[in-house]
């Protein structure tokens, strides 16, 4: 098991954005599929406080729920990046 998870949705382009940051810097995680209804989402709302994703878990850097791709991509870059 990885120390990053990712809740996403199939087909979303945020997470999309978000994935290609992770492979990019190589990082293996485990990915969580939520349900299309964000009624239905209460896996990764118990997470993040929210029903939107993406949202990332780095038990490693003690992230809980972040969500909004573009913060996390900027996490992911200062935190695995080659400025890291």
């Amino acid at each position: 098991m990885a120390n990053i998870t990712l809740y996403e949705l199939e087909g979303c382009p945020y997470c999309a954005k978000v994935k290609s940051k992770l492979d990019e810097l190589g990082l293996e995680y485990d990915q969580v599929f939520v349900p299309s209804s964000h009624a239905e989402r209460d896996e990764v709302k118990e997470v993040s406080g929210q029903t939107g994703v993406p949202v990332l878990v780095d038990e490693e850097h003690d992230v809980d729920g972040m969500p909004e791709s573009d913060d996390i991509v900027e996490f992911l870059e200062e935190t695995y990046g080659a400025a890291a």
